[in-house]
């Protein structure tokens, strides 16, 4: 792979700290960026200081990323980075078709299941904006961790193998290492189903359930997202990889993950309206919970940790009952989740 593969002008649609850590990353590789904020304060604020300071403070910004508040600033560029979280994709999905290059490529960075429709974004995707080549993004990485150039792997799943090259090109550095994958459906499902059992381990945390109930609560719903993945024809390498085993080790044990530390709270006792209230960051666990649970039943797979989840920040149960309800379970005849796992 070459150098004059990668992209040369390309759009970040989402100016929070993935959005600012991606935009950093593709300006260090040689491209010119247009980051965009959805709100102007946070353009000029960008524009003004060289750095996110709502999002990503402390890092310096490439002198090739321009932030701006206009889409329309997107119209010349050759791909396109999405990192809007998902709850709020569909609109600027519809807005960005309007302004960008016809069939520009877009790499999809936001993870999650859109609510009401319980469709992932690469469905989003195909609904609203058909004609746009789709790869996806996922993986055990934080911002702060890219954009400071710490050592970070993740996964970049395309079905066309020469635009996954040019992606890969326009990522790769020496801190930052994207594993080519095939499997959309698996990396895109991993990276949703994460967030919720991250909610669910830091439930248990912050409950004071012990070390090993974490553990048990990690290992278990891996066999939950195991069984779903498989159910909707993912591929079983996926679940073992970076955006899979990986990226869930990293979410549910670090208190750098906003979904984990949402769950602690909850676990606390704390209520979800105040934990959320006026945090400008997105925990797409709490979001996606009700989604992955009907996916889960549309296709026949029983998911009991993220069915407490939903049902905890619904506030349908109490988190007494779940935890009694959960230890409550039948004993499984066996662990291996294509057996029965539970």
């Amino acid at each position: 792979m070459t150098a004059e593969a990668a992209f040369t002008r390309i759009g970040v649609v989402g100016a929070g700290a993935w959005g600012t850590a991606l935009a950093q990353l593709f300006a260090g590789n040689g491209a010119d960026v247009v980051l965009w904020a959805r709100r102007a304060a946070v353009a000029d604020g960008i524009a003004a200081a060289r750095e996110n300071r709502d999002y990503l403070p402390g890092v310096a910004l490439h002198e090739r990323v321009r932030a701006t508040h206009d889409l329309a600033a997107l119209a010349t560029v050759d791909a396109v980075a999405f990192v809007t979280p998902i709850q709020a994709a569909r609109p600027h999905i519809a807005a960005l078709e309007r302004v960008a290059p016809i069939g520009v490529p877009v790499l999809l960075c936001s993870k999650g299941v859109e609510r009401d429709t319980h469709a992932l974004l690469t469905e989003v995707f195909a609904e609203v904006w058909p004609a746009a080549p789709r790869a996806v993004l996922s993986g055990p990485s934080f911002a702060a961790d890219v954009a400071r150039g710490m050592p970070t792997a993740v996964t970049l799943a395309c079905a066309d193998d020469a635009l996954a090259a040019r992606w890969s090109a326009s990522l790769a550095a020496p801190h930052f290492r994207p594993y080519r994958s095939r499997d959309l459906v698996g990396v895109e499902l991993a990276g949703a189903v994460k967030n919720v059992l991250a909610v669910a381990a830091g439930v248990a945390e912050g409950r004071g359930l012990g070390a090993s109930a974490r553990a048990a609560v990690i290992a278990r719903g891996f066999a939950e997202l195991a069984r779903l993945a498989g159910a909707l024809g993912a591929e079983p390498e996926t679940l073992t990889g970076l955006s899979g085993l990986g990226d869930l080790v990293l979410t549910a044990t670090s208190t750098q993950s906003r979904n984990m530390v949402l769950g602690r709270a909850l676990g606390a006792g704390e209520t979800l309206e105040a934990h959320l209230a006026g945090r400008r960051t997105v925990a797409e666990g709490a979001a996606a919970a009700a989604g992955v649970v009907a996916l889960g039943r549309k296709a026949g797979v029983d998911l009991p940790i993220c069915a407490a989840v939903a049902d905890l920040v619904a506030g349908a149960r109490t988190l007494d009952a779940i935890v009694a309800d959960l230890l409550a379970r039948p004993l499984p005849d066996a662990e291996h989740p294509a057996r029965r796992g539970d």
